[in-house]
């Protein structure tokens, strides 16, 4: 996939490898017969096609370096309260079935003489997203990926999430939500982790 237009550790995806589409295609076209589909027909003549080009954006995560894209925009501030951004939109793909999931995260830090530019947050989120995950490995990296790039006093990150793996086959629930949390630092202590998680259920 092409990284043009790379900015601030963050590619806008609007061109393709063409040797990974037609690879990806032509599994595809095999794929397709294997379903008893006939990959010659009208509708489906493009459908590898399409099919490689959304896998190459769904997961173009692997290109992005989300470390980098946090400091893109860090900056000296002596600020040393909780600093949150809720609902970002998540899309992702569970690795195990090739399925969307996908929902909102709260990602909160406590800055300790650094801060980040707030638009940086949910990029990091969708740098992690967009690759083949699970969403316990998703909610623990962006969370190591802010600590460790940031040094804050405290990181905190909840996803909620609906999984299309177990609404549309398998246990077929269509209501069920996942909720995963992982917090370092002061987002530890009770008093810090229950104002967070109060700001974030706050309508």
């Amino acid at each position: 996939m092409s990284k043009e237009n790379l900015k601030d550790g963050y590619a806008k995806i609007d061109q393709y490898n063409p040797k990974t589409i037609r690879s990806i295609a032509k599994k595809y076209t095999s794929i397709l017969e294997d379903i008893g589909e006939d990959p010659n027909r009208e509708g489906l003549v493009k459908t590898p096609e399409r099919v490689a080009k959304a896998l190459q954006f769904l997961t173009h995560g692997y290109d992005l370096d989300p470390a980098e894209i946090l400091k893109s925009a860090m900056f000296t501030e002596d600020y040393q309260q909780m600093v949150i951004v809720r609902d970002i939109e998540v899309y992702s793909l569970c690795e195990h079935h090739m399925l969307p999931f996908f929902g909102k995260a709260h990602v909160a830090y406590i800055p300790k003489g650094r801060i980040v530019g707030l638009s940086k947050l949910p990029r990091v989120v969708d740098a992690f997203a967009r690759r083949l995950q699970v969403q316990e490995r998703l909610t623990v990296q962006i969370r190591d990926c802010i600590q460790d790039t940031l040094q804050p006093a405290g990181v905190a990150v909840v996803i909620e999430a609906q999984h299309m793996c177990m609404i549309m086959r398998g246990i077929q629930k269509q209501h069920s939500v996942a909720t995963s949390s992982a917090f370092t630092g002061e987002f530890n202590k009770d008093v810090t982790r229950s104002e967070f998680l109060r700001l974030i259920a706050a309508k």
